[in-house]
């Protein structure tokens, strides 16, 4: 094996520990039974002005943070959702709030999220603020991103961020989180678990 192979394995070697060892990571935190803060979300949104507390008593928020610009985590878990949604009976899917979150304000103004959301459904609500505004809510709910610069790419750049869905009620506590996943089976055991039958 040359030099240059041996090179190329280490780095391929090294990657796949530093995945391995985040994602690792990802699982020990979503089984850890402190959850973040949470607290207050206020922002402007795709249904005017947004607040955790105009939530009923008896409705949870669905919290994402991502960007429209994303490839693929995004997409996904929205989807997932809308899953999770459309299997509950009308009444049921009245008490679940999906909203997202965007990490990307530069971007994402409130009518790219219109237009993105209606992709998932006419209830998705889509905000965004200021960066210093979203870095305080994110710190809030245990949320990390980071823009990645991406040249070469006509998007200019992208982010890697969080990936989890939070169970948030009127009053912002965290009821529960629920790592990313390609189904929606964990969304919806965790669902039932806080809204209870029917």
């Amino acid at each position: 094996m040359t030099r240059r192979w041996r090179n190329v394995m280490g780095v391929g070697v090294a990657v796949l520990l530093a995945v391995g060892g985040l994602w690792a990571y990802q699982q020990q935190v979503g089984r850890d039974a402190g959850l973040p803060a949470g607290g207050p979300i206020e922002l402007p949104s795709t249904a005017g002005h947004f607040s955790l507390t105009q939530l009923e008593d008896d409705q949870l928020a669905v919290v994402f943070f991502g960007y429209t610009w994303c490839p693929d985590v995004c997409p996904m878990s929205l989807a997932v959702v809308r899953q999770a949604r459309q299997r509950m009976s009308p009444e049921r899917r009245e008490r679940v709030v999906p909203l997202m979150v965007s990490v990307d304000p530069e971007r994402d103004t409130l009518a790219r999220l219109e237009e993105y959301l209606a992709y998932f459904g006419e209830d998705f609500i889509g905000a965004t603020g200021s960066q210093a505004r979203l870095e305080e809510i994110a710190e809030r709910y245990g949320v990390v991103w980071r823009r990645v610069e991406t040249p070469e790419s006509a998007m200019d750049y992208t982010v890697d961020h969080s990936a989890s869905l939070y169970l948030v009620d009127r009053d912002g506590e965290i009821r529960r989180r629920v790592l990313h996943s390609p189904t929606p089976g964990p969304l919806e055991a965790a669902l039932e678990a806080e809204l209870g039958e029917g």
